[in-house]
């Protein structure tokens, strides 16, 4: 209730704010989106998105992570400001100060699902990383994503030289053409000091709550186990979420020369040089070290059966471990990489490496029964040429594939429309988790008064298809080509604007918001307790006499 009268008394205010912010994003941002129609393959220039200040979405289910009802939804200014059922398109006062009139914007969706737009956990965009850089910056995935039913995401931001606050502002310059609401992760490749020091900086300025230790690319990120303690010990004080890459960087140095040596050059030597023990390995690691420093872990694309039971095995005992797996994992195998073709093949290489049959189908039933908690993408694209730098030799293929406009629908396909959760299960491991873990729920992550009219509009009687000729991003492939499905994202309205609508992309560039995400979210809750629990368990130090 507090939080609901707290919105109420800013409404007024958050009204101004949101109709001036918008109006000078359109008129700004007016040229770039004639080019990014051109790119985008519309018919011509002049088409601005929606910026409605009002809408009524009438006669949906709206899905929230813990229940669903039959109401409406009614949005002002980028804020939702009721949800309830038989909300009339004219002339019912809401509030003193509200009132639905012939001004709003009113969008039918019965028979359809009204639920918090997507909320991806693990992008990589404008990423400089082995020797380029992937082909999707922060508009063009952003755009891609919106197209696909996800309204924000977080990024990787990668230090410049080690230098956490260069790669902060590097990473605030490339977002600045954002078309949707996005926040930042922190990569840690070194420790000294002065790291020590500007991940204090990042957490109390510059909103970020949650920093990413590589325990693979040796000779680039990789961290030693020290560099890690140092790392959980200085994410536990700051109330930050430690996140780990999980193989063993050393042992995979190994097995990419014994491939070498085999004369195993082609795609399929990714896979076969990083085995799932590997991953199994670095992940049981890393949950024993944060055990150790009694904090949160969270362990990102979790690809393997072998890195799912460690953290199983860690969250049965009591430790909080989240674990990410992403949806080229989920759905896809790794027969592809022994295609003969090398540039087919190629598009499908990645780190983890996509996994043998049988693998996804268990991180299928780990997410089904609450074992793993959320579905990234890990979306990390690089086109044909890119992808070719690798011909003749496996270790320079760039690592990455798409997902940011696909993961609403393959994972609705893949786990609602089979029967393995339900509706609101879904919206849980595609949004309000998130949400949850990185601190900004009910902000994001509900359809709920006061939250921010983020919201997807979902068909479950409607079909798609995935193709490279009409997905949204710059690169000329899709590893998911082909992928023919059930539920169909028909509308997405992102900060109370809608830019996905009729198969049309409506999106400007400059008009995502960052969104600061602060420390010590629930994963922090009794850390203190425990803590003390075990010094007075400890029995000591004994006083013994020195005579």
């Amino acid at each position: 209730m507090e939080f609901c009268h707290r919105v109420q008394l800013l409404i007024p205010l958050v009204y101004v704010i949101a109709l001036f912010s918008t109006i000078f994003a359109v008129v700004s941002a007016s040229n770039e989106f004639c080019d990014a129609t051109f790119v985008y393959g519309d018919s011509g220039c002049n088409i601005p998105p929606s910026v409605s200040s009002k809408i009524l979405i009438k006669g949906g289910t709206v899905v929230n992570a813990h229940h669903k009802e039959a109401a409406d939804v009614y949005i002002e200014d980028g804020i939702i400001v009721a949800v309830q059922p038989n909300i009339k398109d004219a002339h019912l006062s809401l509030q003193d100060h509200l009132q639905v009139g012939d001004d709003t914007r009113v969008i039918d969706a019965t028979g359809k699902f009204v639920m918090p737009g997507g909320i991806d956990p693990h992008t990589h965009l404008a990423m400089e990383f082995m020797g380029s850089e992937t082909i999707d910056d922060f508009f063009s995935g952003q755009a891609a994503a919106l197209a696909g039913g996800t309204t924000m995401h977080i990024d990787f931001v990668i230090p410049v030289n080690g230098s956490l606050s260069a790669g902060y502002k590097a990473y605030v310059e490339k977002a600045k053409r954002s078309c949707m609401d996005y926040g930042f992760h922190m990569a840690i490749t070194k420790w000294d000091e002065t790291v020590s020091e500007d991940m204090e900086i990042m957490v109390k300025e510059k909103g970020i709550n949650s920093f990413k230790f590589f325990l693979a690319y040796k000779g680039s990120f990789m961290v030693n186990d020290e560099l890690l303690m140092e790392g959980l010990k200085k994410c536990k004080s700051l109330g930050a979420l430690a996140m780990v890459h999980a193989e063993n960087g050393d042992a995979v140095f190994e097995g990419q020369k014994r491939m070498i040596e085999l004369g195993i050059t082609g795609p399929e030597g990714h896979a076969l040089s990083r085995p799932p023990v590997l991953e199994g390995e670095a992940t049981a690691r890393a949950i024993r070290l944060a055990g150790f420093v009694n904090t949160p872990l969270y362990v990102v694309h979790v690809m393997s059966i072998d890195a799912m039971e460690e953290i199983a095995r860690a969250r049965k005992s009591g430790q909080r471990v989240i674990g990410e797996p992403v949806v080229s994992g989920l759905v896809l195998n790794d027969s592809v990489l022994w295609d003969p073709d090398f540039h087919f093949a190629a598009r499908y290489v990645m780190s983890p490496p996509i996994r043998a049959p049988g693998h996804g189908t268990a991180l299928q039933g780990a997410l089904a029964t609450g074992l793993l908690q959320l579905v990234g993408t890990d979306h990390c694209t690089f086109n044909s040429t890119q992808k070719a730098l690798g011909i003749g030799d496996f270790r320079k293929i760039p690592n990455g594939v798409n997902g940011m406009e696909e993961r609403m629908h393959l994972v609705w396909d893949t786990m609602v429309a089979s029967g393995q959760i339900s509706v609101t299960d879904y919206v849980r491991i595609t949004s309000t988790e998130c949400a949850r873990i990185f601190n900004i729920y009910p902000r994001k992550g509900a359809v709920l008064l006061g939250s921010d009219a983020d919201i997807i509009i979902l068909n479950p009687n409607s079909s798609f298809e995935i193709s490279s000729k009409s997905h949204h991003y710059r690169t000329d492939t899709n590893v998911y080509e082909g992928w023919r499905g059930k539920g169909k994202v028909e509308v997405t309205i992102a900060g109370g604007r809608i830019v996905w609508e009729n198969d049309e992309l409506k999106v400007v560039p400059g008009a995502g918001k960052y969104i600061e995400m602060p420390p010590f979210s629930y994963l922090f809750d009794g850390i203190d307790k425990a803590d003390a629990k075990y010094l007075s368990s400890l029995r000591a130090p004994v006083k013994r006499s020195t005579t």
